[in-house]
């Protein structure tokens, strides 16, 4: 009953035909099979992914679904481009013993994609094209793919641009001389003139600073302004109201601000005279908790992307009291004394200002290089290891050379400076002095003795350029060194004073190229000099 069921379905045949419909049918069939395979192989614009599973078995489809399938555990590779995938039919694939490495394309490239595995008879993935192969079901079938970009973080894409602006600095020693409307940095006063300005409007395009929002005044994003630490309350307040360096999408930074002041925890947590210093340490231990346990940027580099910045002679110590702090973080200080582990790879050395207005009005100015007649000065506290040594040698004991523990009254401290060639700047019981920044803003050539300094931005400036260092044997040789250098290597000395001082001028706002842009210089070229990853490596660039 069946076969009558079916019966109408197919019309009658007429006789002596059934020849000629198994010719047409023989003819027909190949071609329907051929116009499949070729189907398979004519390239598309719509990505693949190829998924090889435990049991060796391939499978495709949208890229979309890459994410869904590698979440079980599984290997997916994606890949862009026409690739082809030549699968063997007689072996099954282990998954385990084919580890197939993922490389990072670059975007502007088009190399052909070479993924290594094992066994290379089992799988090889090339960039072939081939659209119209011959294919029979004993050889290895080619499927269309293409190379598809590794999805890439945040972090990624930023670290990425900081790898093009190394490339860029790295560049610019053979490179012309970058125009600039407002200053073009050039001359012996800078190791590397070009690779500091283009380092310098790579920072400006596209450093971005984080500023941690946690912590009250007066510990917390406050600072004194108008006093000998005046740099650190100038710097949090700019941080906090400028918003050109500054961004408050955490994920676009590429540096983090701890916003304390290690001045004013000596004045308001520091119990005077009491010797304790623990009251400080658990300060700064309990913000670093704070801040790690809200925000995740902490951990994810334990520190290196973070920095703080102290002008108070405990600014070293207060960095100790977290162990990442003080040996993965940046440091800003003033007191940067190498004897006291710092490390100026990756701390910065900035100056110190005693700004008593708060404002530069009256402290820059001076004669020339050739109205000068006195040939070095010194006034201040006998304090610290090395002043007792210059005042023993040189207090009222040559014309010359004007040394003082006080200035007789009637005398002008500023005005001696504007009198003197050369002022020199000994060390304290610390070993930066503000005199360093006076004697630049009069136009004195500074002479630094000292030990284990490193100067403010020693890593653009050449001090030697327009200081003289002074070793603490040589002080009784004072006169002598001095008088040996020509008056035409003086006035050379002098100048570059005068041109170089822009970058320790006080601007608020801040201007371009002065001291606030300079210590985010520096450490924007520390930052440069590491690279961070979501899986916590930090790694040396």
């Amino acid at each position: 009953m069946s076969g009558d069921r079916f019966k109408n379905c197919f019309l009658p045949t007429p006789a002596g035909s059934s020849s000629t419909a198994i010719k047409l049918l023989m003819i027909t069939v190949p071609l329907i099979l051929v116009s499949f395979f070729i189907f398979l192989l004519v390239p598309r614009n719509s990505s693949y992914w190829v998924y090889v599973s435990p049991s060796g078995n391939s499978s495709t489809g949208n890229f979309g679904a890459v994410s869904e399938e590698v979440s079980t555990g599984a290997e997916a590779v994606a890949v862009s481009g026409e690739a082809a995938l030549n699968r063997s039919s007689n072996k099954s694939l282990d998954v385990e013993a084919q580890v197939m490495e993922i490389h990072e394309f670059d975007e502007t490239k088009e190399d052909s994609l070479n993924i290594t595995t094992n066994e290379l008879n089992n799988l090889n993935i090339s960039v072939t094209g081939v659209p119209n192969a011959t294919i029979s079901l004993n050889e290895s079938i080619s499927l269309p793919l293409k190379r598809n970009r590794r999805v890439r973080t945040k972090l990624d894409k930023l670290e990425a641009r900081l790898q093009r602006a190394r490339a860029a600095i790295k560049d610019a020693k053979n490179s012309s001389q970058l125009l600039d409307p407002e200053y073009v940095p050039i001359g012996p006063m800078y190791w590397d003139a070009k690779a500091f300005h283009r380092s310098y409007m790579e920072m400006e395009k596209q450093f971005k600073v984080f500023v941690y929002k946690e912590g009250e005044p007066p510990v917390f994003h406050d600072g004194p302004c108008k006093s000998i630490y005046s740099m650190e309350g100038n710097f949090i307040y700019q941080m906090d109201v400028n918003t050109k360096f500054r961004t408050n999408d955490p994920g676009k930074a590429h540096a983090f601000y701890l916003p304390f002041s290690v001045a004013k925890m000596v004045q308001f947590v520091y119990l005077r005279d009491s010797r304790d210093f623990g009251p400080i340490r658990r300060t700064v231990i309990d913000y670093v908790n704070v801040v790690s346990e809200k925000y995740p940027y902490w951990n994810r580099s334990l520190g290196a992307d973070h920095f703080m910045l102290a002008c108070h002679d405990w600014g070293p110590e207060a960095s100790f009291s977290n162990p990442y702090l003080g040996k993965n973080s940046i440091r800003a200080l003033c007191n940067a004394n190498t004897s006291e582990k710092f490390n100026p790879v990756k701390d910065v050395s900035i100056p110190e200002m005693n700004l008593r207005t708060g404002k530069l009005t009256g402290l820059i100015g001076g004669p020339s290089a050739s109205r000068r007649p006195i040939l070095a000065f010194f006034a201040g506290g006998v304090h610290g290891p090395i002043r007792p040594i210059l005042l023993e040698h040189w207090e009222g004991k040559n014309d010359e050379i004007k040394v003082h523990k006080y200035l007789p009254k009637g005398i002008n401290y500023y005005e001696m400076m504007r009198s003197s060639k050369y002022c020199l700047c000994p060390s304290g019981y610390e070993v930066a002095s503000p005199r360093i920044v006076e004697a630049l803003y009069n136009g004195c050539v500074p002479v630094l003795i000292s030990k284990s300094y490193v100067p403010p931005f020693s890593d653009v400036l050449r001090w030697k350029s327009f200081s003289v260092v002074v070793s603490v044997e040589d002080i009784p040789r004072l006169k002598e060194i001095l008088m040996k250098i020509s008056s035409r290597q003086y006035i050379r000395m002098q100048r570059r004073v005068l041109q170089v001082r822009r970058h320790f001028e006080f601007h608020s706002p801040p201007k371009r190229f002065d001291v606030l842009h300079m210590i985010l210089h520096s450490i924007w070229l520390r930052r440069l000099n590491v690279r961070v990853s979501d899986g916590n490596d930090v790694m040396p660039n």
